[in-house]
This record gives C-alpha cells, structure tokens and sequence, in this order.
C-alpha cells in the first residue's frame, strides 16, 4: 500500500459538503427560499417520500463537522454557499446573518488549521429567480456576477482557493432537459438556454473574482464519466463518441476557448441560436485548476433514441456491473483514463480530485460502521491517481465526497456517502470504518470513536 508521502508534500487532502444537502435551517436568520426548497416541499418528488427537514444540521453543528474533518487529517474543508442565504430573493438586499454564519464557518476552518475552499454554486437558486425564468432567463448573468462580487468581497481577505460552479451538466441536464431534479424543467431549448448561460457565468464568475483578487485560485469542478462502447463496431464507438462529447467535453471545451463540441454532434450548432455579439470570447476564461468528479462507467451503444445523441447507455443491472447504492456502475479504473484524457488539453493547468465518493449501504452496530467496502473503494481510486502521477499528469489533490451521511438530493436519505455515520433523528455523528482508515492514512492514528 502506498503511503500519504508519495502524493507529494503539496498534494491537497480534503472533504467536501454542500449548503442545501447538509445545512438545513431553511428558514433561518432571513434566508429566502431555493428551487430545491421548493421541490422538496413536495415528497412525491423525493424517493421514499423522505422529507429533508434539518438534512444533517451543518448550520447548527458546523464546529463538530469542521472538528471531525481536522481529526481525519484532512488539508482542506470544501462547502458551497447558499445563494438565497446571502441574497434572499437572488439579488438586491444582502441578508447580513447569512454573510456572518458564513464568516463564522471560515473562521472555524482556519481555527482548525483547513484551508477553505468555497463553492459559489452548487446547484440552490433563489426560487425568486427561477420565478424570473432561472438558467434560462440571459439576465441570470448579470444576477450571478452580481453575487460572485458580493462573496468575493466579503470573504476574499480570508478565501483564496474559489470553485465558481459545480457539476454544471447535472444542474442543467436533469433539472432543465429531463425534468428530474428541481426546478422540474423538460426540453431541449430549455436545456441549450440553460447551458448557455451557465457557461457565460462560470466564466464571467471567474473573471470577477480575478478582478477582485488577483491572486486567487479559481477553478470550476466538473462531472465526468469514463465512456466506452460495447463494442468496436464503428457504430458503437461513434455512439461512444458523442456521449464523451455531452458528459465530458460540452462545459470544459467552451471554458477553454474551444467551442462547444459540434466536431461530433453537428446538431450542438443550434445552440448559437443564443449566442450574442462576442459571447466566444466571454465564454472562455483561464481557470487554476480543472476539479474532475467521476462517480461512474458508462457502456454505451448506438440507438435511434434519444435524437440529436442516437446513442444511450446499457443499464449496468443488465450488465451485471459492481453497483451502487444508486445502480451506478462503480469502476476505479477509470479514473486514471479520465485524468489522462483531461491532461491532453494543454490548456490546463491542474487538476483536482475535487470529488470522489461511493454510496453502500451502511450499518450502524454497536457504535461502529465496518464499511469496508467504501474503504477499498478509495484506496483503488487512490491507486489510480499514483498512476496518473507517475505518468507525469499534474494532479494536485483528492477531496472526498463526502464528510458525513447527508441528503442525496431526490434520492433522499438512503445513500450514504459519508465518512461520518449520522444518525438523522439525534444528528449523533459516528466515524467509520473508512473515516477511520483515512485518519491512520493521513495521521498515523486512528479514532476509537
């Protein structure tokens, strides 16, 4: 087994939590409401009919979780802010208690020797700009370089470690083609509008930041697959082609000063049917740091449904793949061709790890969590970075997803991805098996807790 030395002395250890899967409080101290607020107030709309309530209660127990991070050993505590928690209605009044709780959190990761790493979107819109037409609507532009000022210039004399957004083609794709994930939207122009602009934003986010801080170090973290065809049928791999085009080259490419990936997808070319004067040049931005987030294999194959892709995916159930928590297909070895394929575009600079996690299912017996399973699960994930290091690809850190058990979205409570056990009706945090193996890893102890 490899020892924490060989990653390098600056290599990033870190965990990673988001503001509407952990925080709760949606209520509290003036914060307004989010699409996801708002989705969730329908139980249909979450499997098992879960309702989210005070999710893991990050609002109340921030000083124990960021306590727990330090005591795994980990370098770096990455969270999102809350959008509607520092501009209730999306813009216009700062809600001051938001900026403090804020503060406080940062404060807290500094105490603890954690550098912080804030993520300005993952995913809450204010449900007042959604009501405005949300992703949409052009002007959610000008709303978020708006907002990204705002927290640049009340956090930047502490934060210099920025991710504008996170897993842009999650938000988009589920929530505005699939109807899926809040705000329930369906359809391709909602899609391209959305996706569009979201592009605008990462990079006009980033921009402002630059413009605020020069100095900062400012990156975007995005989703990713490791694609192959079933076959080598040329149709097959043509197949595969475009589905590596929409998962892993649709948000980088624009960001990079390429252009979308119409090479393979000719039929992306409608999306300049939003374009306006000089939106080539604002679409690119020279990011610090790609953060790449594989979480599954996808086999593809060619298919006359969907059109426009005329590719989808064999269902890893079908496969008999190794499954997860949420029958996704779990496959480590395909970090290390992600990381090769991102290192081939010259254009960037480093990459992090910015999430890597698994769900299982998790038993909590006599104050302990034997999840030996996640356990083995990051250390070939692990395996795969030395790998990548070892051929020379610049990577530069690995953030767990996640630090403790939280609300998996419309998913609910039943994955669990956490390090930390949490038990959601006291909030009582338990390290297991896992967490423990990262603190011996990272520290050379291990907790009893």
């Amino acid at each position: 087994m490899f020892k924490r030395e060989q990653f390098g002395d600056n290599f990033k250890w870190g965990v990673t939590i988001s503001a509407f899967q952990n925080e709760g409080a949606a209520k509290a101290d003036g914060k307004g409401p989010s699409i996801w607020d708002t989705f969730t107030d329908k139980p249909d709309n979450i499997n098992n009919g879960d309702i989210i309530g005070e999710a893991s209660d990050f609002y109340n127990r921030y000083e124990e979780d960021i306590t727990l991070a330090r005591q795994l050993g980990m370098d770096v505590f990455r969270f999102s802010i809350s959008w509607a928690r520092i501009l209730p209605y999306g813009r216009g009044k700062i809600n001051q208690a938001g900026i403090d709780f804020y503060h406080r959190v940062i404060d807290c990761c500094l105490n603890n020797n954690l550098t912080p790493y804030i993520t300005l979107y993952h995913w809450d819109l204010p449900q007042a700009l959604e009501d405005k037409g949300g992703w949409t609507n052009r002007e959610i532009i000008d709303w978020f370089i708006d907002y990204v000022e705002i927290c640049t210039k009340a956090f930047g004399d502490k934060v210099y470690n920025w991710i504008v957004m996170n897993e842009p083609m999650s938000f988009t794709g589920l929530g505005y083609f699939m109807g899926y994930h809040a705000p329930s939207r369906k359809g391709i122009n909602h899609f391209l509008k959305a996706a569009h602009y979201t592009v605008l934003c990462m990079a006009q986010g980033g921009a402002k930041i630059r413009s605020l801080q020069p100095q900062a170090n400012i990156g975007v973290a995005l989703s990713c697959s490791y694609i192959k065809p079933v076959n080598q049928l040329p149709k097959h791999r043509r197949a595969a082609k475009r589905i590596e085009a929409m998962l892993n080259r649709f948000y980088l490419e624009p960001l990079l000063g390429l252009g979308y990936p119409s090479d393979v997808m000719p039929a992306l070319k409608i999306i300049k049917s939003f374009f306006k004067n000089g939106d080539e040049q604002l679409m690119a931005f020279d990011f610090d740091f790609i953060g790449i987030q594989y979480y599954f294999r996808v086999v593809a194959r060619h298919s006359l449904t969907p059109p426009v892709l005329f590719a989808n995916e064999i269902p890893p159930t079908v496969r008999k793949a190794n499954l997860n928590t949420m029958n996704l297909d779990v496959y480590p070895k395909g970090l290390y061709k992600l990381l090769k394929f991102y290192s081939s575009y010259p254009q960037i600079k480093k990459l992090i790890i910015s999430e890597s996690g698994v769900c299982y299912p998790d038993f909590l017996v006599k104050d302990h969590v034997y999840d030996v399973r996640r356990m083995k699960y990051h250390q070939k994930m692990l395996k795969q970075v030395r790998k990548a290091q070892d051929k020379g690809i610049h990577v530069t850190g690995y953030f767990v997803w996640t630090l403790v058990d939280n609300f998996e979205w419309k998913e609910g409570f039943e994955p669990r991805f956490g390090l930390v056990h949490v038990d959601f009706e006291t909030q009582e945090r338990t390290i297991k098996y896992s967490g423990q193996w990262f603190q011996s890893f990272l520290t050379k102890k291990a907790s009893k807790k």
